[in-house]
């Protein structure tokens, strides 16, 4: 590895919007995100699973035909 043309490699805070600190290894200074492994609604199973169906669903829905 070449010294002069490598980024620098500090330890660096990522800070989520949920107020979750985490310390990881960047060539960034800190970092600030939205969503995080503590809030994404992936993780923490709050995901949504709706099935709005399709065009003959809605169909049905609007005109109240079952």
């Amino acid at each position: 590895m070449k010294k002069d043309i490598q980024p620098e490699y500090n330890t660096t805070t990522i800070t989520c919007a949920c107020g979750n600190v985490l310390e990881v290894g960047s060539t960034k200074k800190d970092l600030k995100v939205d969503v995080c492994s503590k809030c994404h609604p992936y993780w923490t199973g709050n995901l949504r699973k709706d099935t709005t169906g399709g065009r003959a669903d809605k169909f049905k829905k609007k005109y109240g035909i079952s």
